[in-house]
């Protein structure tokens, strides 16, 4: 049924507005009873809903992270100006000019071959995107399989080498994900159904491509940033490199350095895609879901631009609060990885045991916060509510509708998550055949083969989830939306919502 049919037959495009683009679901026409669902459609302004009031809200957090930007800027152009000074210790493109340069620490080659890192993994990232969008069961199939052969893997070579500590971890999450199969199977097309939604959304505002994009190149730039200040840092403080200068270096200072610029990089880079986040949910996927399609004429002028001039303002010290606690646990737990790596390195089992729990325990309590953030950063976005007061609402909302329920099931996240990990394995396969091929001098015993590839695998990843994270963006806020107002879902999505309705009554009936 086509749009203009589906709206004549509804009784008119004033009270149902037409659907964003068609997929292949889109032609059901399901409207539930309005008493049964909660009454009437709210005001879309309800509760300072778009039009929050302007002030700044968690301003110490703003200023620590205005504070740490600086810190790493200033670092940097200490660095990198004695770099250049110096030539970049030598080194070039490609074979002939990876050969050249100094053999002490990192030169100028390996700033190239990062910087082709980045590109490969833009455009890893965006052919991610259209595969997805264009065989959307399937790689869902494929995703989820390759997550049980995942920890199945991980198990199975942990106790091949004798880490039994980690192995008995990862056998019962292998266990359960095995178990648990079935189950997930089962929710493929609701997900799938979703996430073609939200692309569909995405194709009538242009505005979702110019965020992510946008966003995904100030972190592609960070990323450039971030690589020439860390091997800066490597050149010039780095003992008996031609830039070392005194009694100055060493390893140790090295070492606090670069955790210092990747604890900047990692918080900023948070803070990019959270702004995003935030500009996509209170902009087009929050208009579109409280006032319908452009085309209906009831969307506000310039929606994106208005959610983005709040997220950069006024909710940007909420965000980077959000950012800065995901940044610490993740630098925590890769801390505890590396204790437990060296502990097991000079055969203490003991101790690797402990770090291994410790590490999991981090782990589960960022997954928590991430699960939180994400939620907390749209009640942000279209309420202009503090960090704290949205994460009191964003767990009561939760609590009080079951979409705890609907979000563990969905495997939208688990599908772009595993094509960010796809693309970082990919970027640090392509830095690491590129060292295979160059040959750079520093690298002869490789003994920076690690932290290149690494470096690669980060600015991968990070590159990747920053783009999904536009349509993860446009999920995330239906089901905020599908929590405060299911009934509007019936409007925007009818056959969406039969889906949600069937598999999750409690999620679709009103609140009061």
């Amino acid at each position: 049924m086509s749009n203009y049919d589906y709206n004549h037959v509804q009784g008119g495009g004033a009270a149902y507005p037409p659907y964003p683009g068609p997929t292949p679901a889109y032609g059901q026409s399901y409207q539930p009873p309005a008493a049964e669902y909660g009454g009437d459609v709210k005001n879309p302004y309800q509760g300072d809903r778009f039009k929050p009031k302007k002030r700044i809200n968690d301003p110490i957090f703003l200023i620590l992270f205005i504070l740490q930007f600086l810190g790493f800027a200033a670092l940097s152009g200490i660095a990198i100006s004695d770099w250049v000074s110096n030539g970049g210790l030598g080194g070039g493109l490609g074979t002939s000019g990876g050969r050249n340069g100094t053999a002490v620490t990192l030169n100028r080659s390996t700033v190239y071959l990062l910087l082709l890192v980045t590109a490969a993994a833009l455009l890893f990232s965006s052919v991610y995107l259209m595969l997805t969008r264009a065989f959307t069961k399937a790689i869902m199939h494929v995703t989820l399989i390759l997550s049980i052969l995942l920890n199945i893997g991980i198990a199975v070579y942990y106790w091949i080498t004798r880490y039994y500590s980690g192995a008995i971890i990862f056998t019962v999450i292998a266990l359960f994900s095995v178990l648990s199969y079935w189950g997930y199977r089962s929710r493929i097309p609701l997900a799938s159904l979703l996430l073609q939604v939200v692309m569909d959304v995405s194709k009538h505002h242009i505005s979702v491509y110019v965020v992510a994009f946008t966003a995904l190149f100030l972190q592609a730039a960070m990323s450039v940033w971030y690589v020439f200040t860390s091997i800066a840092i490597y050149a010039k403080w780095t003992p008996g490199s031609p830039s070392c200068n005194g009694s100055s270096c060493s390893s140790g200072k090295v070492a606090g350095l670069i955790f210092y610029a990747t604890f900047s990089y990692l918080w900023t880079s948070q803070v990019i895609g959270n702004v995003a986040l935030a500009t996509l949910a209170g902009g087009p996927y929050g208009c579109w879901y409280y006032f319908g399609p452009r085309s209906d004429g009831q969307m506000p002028k310039h929606p994106t631009l208005s959610a983005f001039a709040r997220a950069s303002t006024f909710s940007l010290g909420s965000i980077a609060f959000g950012s800065l606690i995901v940044t610490l646990l993740e630098l925590l737990k890769a801390l505890l990885q590396a204790a437990q790596n060296n502990a097991n390195a000079e055969g203490h089992p003991v101790e690797a045991c402990l770090a291994c729990c410790a590490a999991c325990f981090i782990g589960c309590i960022e997954a928590a916060v991430e699960y939180f953030n994400r939620y907390a950063y749209i009640e942000i976005s279209l309420y202009g509510k503090s960090y704290i007061e949205a994460a009191k609402d964003t767990w009561r909302l939760f609590k009080d509708r079951g979409i705890d329920a609907l979000i563990n099931d969905s495997l939208v996240g688990m599908t772009l998550t595993w094509g960010a990990y796809a693309v970082g394995m990919l970027s640090s396969l392509f830095a690491y055949l590129y060292l295979r091929l160059t040959d750079p001098p520093y690298n002869s015993d490789g003994q920076y083969t690690a932290p290149v590839i690494l470096f690669a695998f980060l600015i991968g990843l990070t590159c990747s989830l920053t783009l999904s994270s536009a349509i993860e963006a446009g999920v995330s806020t239906i089901f905020v939306g599908l929590g405060e107002d299911p009934q509007v879902l019936a409007m925007r999505s009818p056959d969406l919502f039969a889906l949600i309705a069937q598999t999750y009554p409690d999620v679709v009936r009103g609140v009061v």
